[in-house]
């Protein structure tokens, strides 16, 4: 942010005319900063899915909070290798999260002015941040009752109990103001610090016993953190959680459909890392990703195998990947917006808390008829996939691959100056590509297509630059063919 604004000083912009604080597009500058030249590639990645998981988004009322935005984004990268009972307080307390879901100054009921908690977080930290709407096995299955009918983990009378404890919180700390020297219960958001968690105003919080889920009783008589905390725990010891969060990032890393053995594998690491610590994110992320189902080849034909890439990481890998020019060397701000507009993705850019995408969507046609799920094909439409080919085409056959609102420009480009030389053999060009962008994983089909059409590009007249469009052209087909596409 002050290196963007020093910019617009520099280029001759009136001070005053700049924003006051960081906003999104801030933001995402320093995602992708941070995303492009980070060594510790796999926590940025977890991260990423934890971002899909726990969601908030600037789409609604954190529009205007960069720092609060970035805090948050922070707690998930600082957790991806911790604890999941810790990222599930730290994520409770936040206040991009207080404000996303409404707890942030969530009074205590006062009747007679019908003055009720708001019951939002409270339903959302059970559906979608721990435990889920129905009772598993640890292989991820529904538990049924007698009558075969799958158990509710929760009622309204729990997300009642559980929207009492989630009372009383309100901003931790103040920004610089004319109006307030110290924090209180009610401040706006807007004088609020949105990096520094939550604080507890025990005359707001809703005092008294409150009975949650399988008869667990927080007592009366106690702080209101004590309440947070204890019913953090609560959720974190549920035997759900561990199958519930297992399949979630396996399907974001991994694959749309594991198996329940897999789950099972997945879910056990999270009970038990090995040395009785539960809810151990190392051990759930080195089980996940070093499980045969994740590495062993004999799987790559199962029809269960692999997943849609989301559009978003498409973009993001095939940014990695390839060579880049800097207009400002070692600056990838990166706004995204015609992305955005083309796919409706980018980091914390979700429609709404239920991520861009449902764990069990099922599109119509094949998967479906198997009894398969594909969530990224939610939001793979006849628009989407359209506009996703038009932005591969500004990124290879304009070389823009990303560029910023700042008024000294900070455009990267695409570099292809050491694939040129390749291109003299299509077919050479082609197994470098392939390593690069598909693992290797290039159909014979899809191969044989590439190549014949690099044939057709000689030099002529016309492709008086020919090996540099052979090489323009073999991107474009791999980055819009269903080999790249599905991750597998």
């Amino acid at each position: 942010f002050e290196r963007a604004r020093q910019w617009y000083i520099d280029d001759g912009g009136d001070p005053d005319d700049y924003a006051y604080w960081p906003y999104n597009h801030h933001f995402l500058y320093g995602w992708w900063q941070v995303n492009m030249t980070a060594e510790d590639v796999l926590r940025q990645r977890i991260a990423l899915a934890l971002s899909e998981i726990l969601v908030i988004s600037y789409r609604d009322a954190l529009d205007d909070f960069g720092e609060g935005q970035a805090a948050y984004y922070d707690v998930l990268i600082d957790n991806a290798f911790g604890n999941f009972e810790d990222l599930l307080l730290q994520v409770a307390l936040h206040p991009s999260m207080g404000v996303y879901l409404s707890h942030f100054n969530n009074p205590k009921a006062i009747p007679e002015d019908n003055i009720h908690p708001d019951e939002n977080f409270a339903r959302e930290i059970m559906q979608l941040f721990s435990i889920g709407l129905y009772e598993l096995n640890l292989d991820g299955s529904q538990k049924l009752d007698n009558e075969g009918n799958p158990i509710p983990t929760y009622n309204i009378y729990d997300i009642k109990e559980f929207a009492k404890v989630f009372t009383g919180l309100g901003p931790g700390a103040l920004i610089e103001n004319e109006w307030l020297d110290e924090p209180e219960f009610g401040v706006d958001k807007w004088i609020t610090d949105m990096t520094v968690p939550m604080a507890m105003y025990e005359n707001w919080h809703q005092q008294g016993e409150k009975q949650l889920l399988n008869d667990f009783v927080i007592p009366a008589g106690q702080s209101g953190m004590d309440d947070v905390e204890q019913t953090i725990h609560h959720l974190f010891m549920h035997p759900n959680v561990g199958p519930f969060i297992a399949r979630r990032l396996i399907q974001n890393m991994v694959k749309s459909n594991p198996t329940p053995a897999y789950i099972a594998r997945v879910a056990a690491a999270f009970d038990n890392n090995g040395e009785g610590e539960r809810g151990d994110m190392k051990a759930v992320v080195k089980a996940i990703l070093l499980d045969d189902e994740a590495r062993e080849c004999s799987w790559i034909n199962n029809p269960q195998q692999g997943k849609l890439r989301e559009p978003m990481m498409r973009y993001f890998h095939f940014c990695r990947a390839v060579d880049k020019i800097n207009t400002y060397d070692g600056v990838y701000w990166n706004i995204g917006y015609d992305f955005w507009q083309n796919t409706g993705q980018l980091p914390l850019a979700s429609p709404s808390v239920f991520n861009f995408f449902l764990p069990d969507f099922q599109p119509v046609g094949p998967i479906a008829d198997q009894g398969f799920y594909g969530p990224e094909f939610q939001i793979h439409n006849s628009l989407t996939s359209l506009s996703y080919i038009n932005s591969v085409d500004d990124w290879v056959m304009w070389g823009v691959l990303m560029d910023s609102w700042e008024s000294v420009g900070t455009a990267v480009t695409l570099d292809i100056s050491k694939l040129v030389p390749l291109a003299k053999d299509p077919e050479v060009l082609v197994n470098k590509l392939d390593v690069l962008l598909t693992h290797g994983g290039l159909s014979d089909d899809t191969r044989l297509i590439i190549i014949t059409a690099l044939e057709y590009i000689k030099h002529d007249t016309l492709w008086s630059y020919y090996l540099e469009y052979r090489v323009k052209m073999a991107l474009y087909l791999i980055m819009i063919s269903p080999d790249y596409a599905i991750l597998k």
